[in-house]
């Protein structure tokens, strides 16, 4: 298994802590639209650290759910409110290979429009701890 603080596993965390905010506003689930956050969560799935890092980040253990689709990625203004703006990783796919087009069009537009194969869901929110406030750049 990959070392808990590569820049995927970061950024899978991250990705919880947004999923959670968009949660609480309401908002759909959020897009997962990186090859390699996505195959970074694959790995995580099924470990017995997955629920910690899960609780640890979203409140609560998060299910991967197929949802497939294309469009604009609605989750980037929380994040950059969050985090600041998308670091490469979020451009890179499975197989380390960057979209240097795909960046340079979120560098110049701030949006980012993809495809995407699943999303998160939230567990069993009777059994979850309460998700803490999320730290903020």
């Amino acid at each position: 298994m990959s070392s808990t603080r590569t820049p995927e596993r970061v950024e899978l965390g991250k990705f919880f802590e947004v999923s959670a905010r968009e949660a609480e506003a309401g908002q759909t689930a959020p897009e997962m639209f990186s090859g390699a956050v996505d195959a970074e969560w694959h790995r995580l799935l099924g470990t017995p650290q997955y629920a910690a890092f899960s609780s640890q980040h979203a409140g609560q253990v998060v299910r991967h759910v197929g949802n497939c689709g294309r469009g604009r990625i609605s989750w980037i203004p929380t994040y950059e409110d969050m985090f600041g703006p998308l670091p490469d990783t979020w451009f890179t796919d499975a197989d380390g290979m960057v979209d240097r087009e795909a960046m340079g069009r979120y560098r110049a537009t701030g949006e980012v429009w993809a495809e995407w194969n699943c999303s998160p869901a939230p567990g069993d929110p009777e059994t979850a701890p309460k998700r803490k406030k999320v730290t903020t750049r």
